[in-house]
């Protein structure tokens, strides 16, 4: 959902909140769950939001959801806790805009800032499923909610399935708007082809979806999208982006964020919930969280056959790592991909899921000016990511804590922002069915091996709703709206034009060295646009972003 800005610090409750009984003021309800249960009052409460409460003598109160659909943004300035929902604005009106190279460098990393950092050095983002209470001059900033894994051993599953269907119906039924104009996003895939079917059935009428489509050989699957469509009866809706939109739409989505963004899919996105309110519908269903919710996404699988090293025993491993760890094993191919194999999994968790980052296998001296590398920790990224990986479920399963750590940086951090941000610039709501509290709370119950059984992903889910789904979208590869900026960016003239011009000037600011801007420009796009594309899209969004919002920064020199 599309979250209004409230006044300045002024007290505001947003989004649905569902407490454990309706009620007709969200905010006063707010209040009674404070009074009544104290900072951690939040755990109590599902749905989609974020509150602030004024507390007497001064102090404030502040919440986000379990996924942060909802953002607040806080500063501790002249004695007092002030908030926005916007980095940029409570920025501007503090006076706190000194930009902080140590964020630019996360942005580079993650292609996202990671709450509780912003791009702004005095400005911070209450992460998923936080409190921050200020009271008596201190701040407290702590989760109010943290998973539990509490597995089935024998799982029922008609009675599961039961269970979760009904849920499922009950999210999106809860979703819909009174006037009848809400929508889907449509790519063809499971989750969005769920929320799809579970919009008809809830209506009872065609639903209105809507799907991104791409000219470009391994990039399109709008074949799935008309699947999903006709299974439905959906009163389907496609539009085809071209270069020349990217053109057009790259600045303002760019500028549209409160601090630099980049996941490509963005602009698709935007283009997508610009057709439905066109069209005049005012929310859109989003089908975010399948994956992270129940064991989606490859590396779960891939992940789990690195952790089968570890379980070989020490004396073992004291006799394989010579044999495949020497100069001339590294030149017999196949014992060369199992030396490969255990320098991976020799790499700790979460560590090993950063072991083909883009930065790392160009190099950082190649890409970054020495003022900048001089600024900033560069391990400060992986840090971050220890820090979560270590406050997650120690005692659940490898692809639970995976889970759990993709809530924060797969979607509170990134996928969620770029579904809300794109949609709001659209002038459209939008809200995730499958990331529903109860949902939420119901996969925190399944075995893993509902998951992810042997190299099966999400096996539950699809299971669970065979018969529902059409079978050729339960045996489809995962893909998404994603965007074919390389290629495009190496054939398409003004595409190209206008990604040359932002790298060049983000050059000039003294983050990026010169040379590489224009090796990355004149050969290594060229020869693999696919791989080095990503960086060129990431850079480029930075100089969008940093135009209108910090045209004149530069790095010290």
């Amino acid at each position: 959902m599309h979250l209004h800005a409230p006044s300045p610090d002024t007290p505001f409750a947003a989004g649905a909140p569902r407490f454990a009984t309706p009620v007709a003021d969200a905010h006063a309800a707010w209040q009674l769950a404070y009074a009544q249960k104290g900072a951690a009052c939040a755990a109590g409460v599902g749905g989609e939001f974020a509150v602030a409460l004024d507390l007497p003598g001064g102090g404030a109160w502040l919440a986000v959801d379990r996924f942060a659909i909802h953002s607040l943004c806080y500063a501790v300035h002249d004695g007092r806790l002030h908030w926005a929902t916007r980095a940029d604005e409570l920025a501007r009106r503090l006076g706190l805009t000194e930009l902080d190279p140590q964020a630019l460098f996360a942005y580079l990393f993650h292609h996202c800032i990671p709450s509780p950092h912003t791009i702004y050095a005095g400005i911070q983002r209450l992460p998923a499923a936080h409190y921050a209470l200020f009271e008596n001059g201190r701040l407290t900033v702590a989760p109010y909610w943290t998973p539990r894994f509490d597995e089935q051993a024998r799982p029922d599953f008609d009675a599961l399935r039961d269970e979760f269907r009904g849920i499922l119906r009950s999210a999106v039924r809860e979703r819909l708007t009174g006037d009848g104009k809400t929508a889907c996003f449509l790519s063809g895939g499971t989750d969005s082809s769920t929320v799809c079917g579970l919009l008809r059935e809830a209506t009872d009428r065609p639903p209105a979806s809507y799907s991104i489509g791409f000219e470009a050989e391994g990039y399109d699957e709008m074949e799935y999208a008309r699947i999903a469509a006709r299974a439905y009866g959906a009163d389907h809706h496609e539009y085809y982006v071209t270069p020349a939109d990217l053109v057009r739409a790259i600045p303002d989505v760019a500028a549209h964020y409160d601090q630099p963004f980049g996941n490509s899919s963005a602009v698709p996105a935007f283009y997508c919930a610009g057709k439905a309110r066109a069209d005049g519908y005012t929310r859109l269903l989003a089908g975010d969280g399948g994956d992270e919710l129940f064991g989606g996404n490859t590396r779960y699988a891939k992940e789990g056959v690195f952790e089968v090293y570890g379980r070989i025993p020490a004396p073992l491993r004291a006799v394989m790592d010579p044999l495949f760890l020497n100069p001339v094993t590294d030149s017999i191919p196949l014992l060369k991909k199992g030396g490969s194999y255990i320098r991976q999994a020799r790499v700790p968790m979460p560590d090993r899921m950063q072991s083909y980052n883009l930065l790392d296998r160009i190099g950082l001296a190649e890409i970054f000016t020495p003022g900048f590398l001089a600024a900033v920790n560069t391990d400060a990224p992986r840090e971050h990511q220890r820090a979560t990986w270590a406050a997650g479920p120690r005692q659940a399963s490898l692809v639970n804590q995976m889970l759990t750590f993709d809530w924060r940086y797969t979607l509170a951090e990134n996928d969620l922002p770029k579904v809300v941000g794109t949609s709001a610039l659209a002038g459209m709501d939008v809200s995730f069915p499958l990331l529903d509290t109860r949902l939420l709370d119901f996969s925190l119950k399944l075995p893993t091996d509902y998951k992810l059984k042997g190299v099966k992903l999400r096996w539950f889910f699809k299971e669970a709703l065979r018969g529902f789904l059409p079978d050729e979208i339960i045996t489809k590869k995962k893909h998404g709206f994603g965007l074919p900026f390389g290629p495009w960016a190496v054939k398409d003239a003004a595409l190209n034009a206008l990604a040359a011009e932002s790298l060049r000037g983000i050059a000039a600011r003294g983050l990026i060295r010169q040379d590489f801007v224009e090796t990355l420009l004149t050969r290594h796009l060229r020869e693999q646009p696919g791989y080095y594309g990503e960086l060129v899209w990431i850079l480029m969004m930075l100089e969008q972003w940093l135009r209108k919002h910090a045209p004149n920064y530069r790095m010290a020199a």
